[in-house]
């Protein structure tokens, strides 16, 4: 789902450049439900966890909506799904949690595709001539339309 929510996040970025507190706002206000809040009143121990759980996602949802709003949506997209790998190597390592074959070929293909965007992906266009050669030249130009100037 990443790539379909970049892509409406693009379209909303470029539509009306909203804030990355904007878009957080906005997304809080329609995902919450009266059958939540009813289901957390009658079992009060979920508060404590809940108060929590919602303070760290705030901070987190604070930092994707921002990287969203700065860097667009597919750097946000490499970076959570990056988060996420690493959390489920961490959970191999960590927990000794079992990967049958065709998870690890998931994890290398996810890898792969994020080592082949960055070697690959964005190149940067080298410019024609250096900053001190534009200098230069653009010094000579001067030059020579103050001799025109002079000789006229």
């Amino acid at each position: 789902m990443d790539g379909l929510t970049g892509a409406v996040q693009e379209r909303m970025r470029s539509s009306s450049a909203p804030s990355g507190l904007q878009m957080m706002l906005s997304m809080n206000f329609w995902s919450e439900g009266k059958d939540f809040i009813y289901f957390a009143s009658r079992h009060p121990e979920l508060w404590t966890h809940m108060s929590m759980l919602a303070l760290c996602g705030c901070f987190g949802q604070f930092f994707i909506f921002l990287m969203v709003a700065k860097f667009g949506p597919l750097a946000c997209s490499v970076v959570t799904t990056t988060r996420k790998f690493f959390t489920v190597l961490c959970s191999v390592v960590v927990f000794g949690n079992v990967l049958i074959p065709r998870q690890w070929i998931g994890a290398i293909l996810v890898f792969a595709g994020l080592f082949a965007d960055m070697f690959y992906g964005k190149k940067t266009h080298i410019p024609a001539m250096p900053a001190t050669n534009k200098k230069l030249n653009f010094n000579k130009e001067m030059e020579a339309d103050e001799k025109k100037k002079l000789s006229s």
